[in-house]
């Protein structure tokens, strides 16, 4: 029997992340993390599981953090795929991430329904409060979000706009400072 170690060398180890740009018309739901020095943005969405299947972890993400039942959405097209690879603290070496964004759609009644902060566990047990924010789509180019899809997500010529490549630019320690 082969015994299997721990990578060791940085990005050797690779983790998805499925997140949503879940709509209610124009606006967009982000959660919010305020942090000592600074704030940031994330779409709801989270690391995919061992031997899961990459719906059931968007669906599974989606309900923790928002509240939401996918069948209560429309739409669920992958809109955008980033390939992360930054240097982050931390003991264990930093893995590539590829973080895949899909797009679904909410009516105001389900919007009624849904969390208003989300809770992130943290290592030690304790939790990191997000505020899930409600945000008109266009204004989102200035928005400090992670992945990087602001720009593009600003740029986009309604929230049901047809996107041509879905490759966005990869994340890396030349173009991104980890927070």
């Amino acid at each position: 029997m082969t015994n299997i170690s721990e990578p060791t060398a940085p990005f050797s180890r690779i983790k998805v992340r499925t997140g949503a740009l879940v709509f209610c018309g124009d606006d967009v739901a982000l959660i919010r993390r305020d942090r000592a020095d600074s704030t940031h943005y994330t779409p709801p969405g989270g690391n995919v599981e061992y031997g899961e299947d990459l719906d059931a972890a968007l669906a599974r993400e989606l309900e923790e953090e928002l509240g939401l039942d996918v069948g209560q959405a429309e739409g669920g097209d992958l809109v955008w795929v980033i390939d992360q690879r930054v240097t982050r603290p931390g003991p264990t070496p930093p893995p590539r991430k590829l973080h895949l964004v899909y797009r679904l759609h909410i009516t105001p009644d389900v919007r009624a329904t849904l969390a208003e902060q989300e809770l992130d566990e943290q290592p030690d047990g304790s939790h990191e409060v997000g505020v899930i924010e409600w945000i008109d789509y266009r204004k989102t180019a200035d928005l400090p979000i992670f992945p990087p899809i602001g720009a593009a997500l600003a740029a986009l010529d309604h929230p049901r706009a047809p996107v041509g490549n879905a490759a966005l630019d990869a994340v890396t320690d030349e173009n991104y400072t980890w927070v």
